[in-house]
């Protein structure tokens, strides 16, 4: 069976079947003030270290604590407890070396993913700890080890000092807002197009390698000439040829073979491509063919007002034995509201 990952929906994805009206184009784009340690303002397009730009990208993250504990009684505890036993200390010492920090076998929090259209600020507290104000005014206290969204510098395209990198020890908060219908200036265009698979076609807002979205990222490779950093506003297309190789063709009818980096070879950790109806696909390398790019958009990335409805997850659970409960939802000990995800 083809395997194409439709990774991190959120808790309410049947939502995503309605079609989104059209909005302008940069209004799509992470915007927000940063004020620093000392007092000092910097206003503009955002962008997250060298990834994310877009309020549908993700903020990842884990929660410092899971209060939804206090629901189990004794026994479901010790139930739980004995089903990580069951899981192998081997196993939870290989995940500690693996991720490169100490995890608790007991611990219960789980990870804390969201659209950057969720957040209204990020207060830092410590290089890894973090206060996050959501646009409905919960605050969720978040830790970062692992995660490469919380410690990164951020760059802002200040109106009047340009382009600047912030690093996060001078961060005293973020505070995000509504981007203007038409930015006078941004970090690049967000790559769409068509990408072709074993499983069908996906149509959407598209990040190579789970990294590049825009038309000034580059794409790396080597070919019998030398090696080449091309931004991806000048390809046409991309094929896979092989494992370890892509054939490129550039706007200009240019055609290359491309290999020897994790941009055109099976070391290509996926394409995810934002679609209009089923969320974020993420599809791995030895399922994708190609992808053609295309320079107008056929619908329009979500803007910061698209996301203001946050909400409890409510709903009723049929069991196996027949019997309907209906009241609030937590998922999986954990996922409680719409603004999480469903990972799978």
């Amino acid at each position: 069976m083809k395997q194409i990952y439709y990774s991190l929906l959120t808790l309410t994805f049947f939502a995503c079947l309605a079609v989104s009206p059209v909005h302008a184009q940069d209004s799509g784009y992470i915007y927000g003030k940063i004020t620093t340690i000392d007092g000092k303002t910097f206003e503009g397009p955002l962008r997250w270290g060298k990834e994310e730009v877009f309020w549908t990208d993700h903020f990842n993250s884990a929660k410092s604590e899971n209060n939804n504990l206090q629901y189990l009684s004794r026994d479901q505890r010790h139930e739980l407890e004995d089903r990580h036993r069951s899981f192998g200390e081997g196993f939870v010492n290989w995940l500690a070396s693996s991720i490169s920090y100490q995890v608790d076998e007991y611990d219960h929090t789980h990870q804390f993913v969201c659209h950057f259209g969720e957040i209204r600020s990020l207060r830092p507290f410590s290089r890894n700890r973090v206060d996050v104000i959501l646009q409905n005014g919960k605050k969720v206290e978040i830790k970062g080890e692992g995660y490469n969204d919380i410690g990164t510098d951020v760059k802002v395209i200040d109106a009047e000092l340009g382009e600047i990198s912030i690093s996060w020890g001078r961060i005293e908060v973020v505070e995000f807002n509504e981007a203007p219908g038409k930015l006078p200036s941004k970090f690049g265009e967000a790559l769409f197009g068509v990408v072709e698979t074993y499983a069908g076609t996906f149509t959407g807002y598209i990040q190579w390698d789970h990294d590049e979205r825009l038309t000034t990222d580059k794409l790396d490779g080597d070919t019998e000439d030398g090696d080449l950093s091309i931004e991806f506003g000048n390809i046409s297309s991309i094929e896979r040829e092989g494992y370890n190789s892509s054939r490129v063709i550039l706007k200009s009818g240019r055609d290359m073979d491309l290999r020897g980096s994790n941009d055109v070879n099976s070391e290509n950790r996926g394409i995810i491509v934002t679609t209009e109806k089923l969320g974020r696909v993420d599809i791995p390398w030895k399922e994708f063919k190609k992808v053609e790019f295309i320079n107008k958009p056929s619908f329009s990335l979500k803007k910061y007002t698209d996301f203001k409805n946050q909400n409890q997850l409510e709903g009723s659970v049929v069991t196996t034995d027949g019997e309907t409960l209906k009241g609030r939802i937590v998922y999986d000990l954990d996922e409680e509201y719409n603004y999480e995800m469903l990972q799978g």
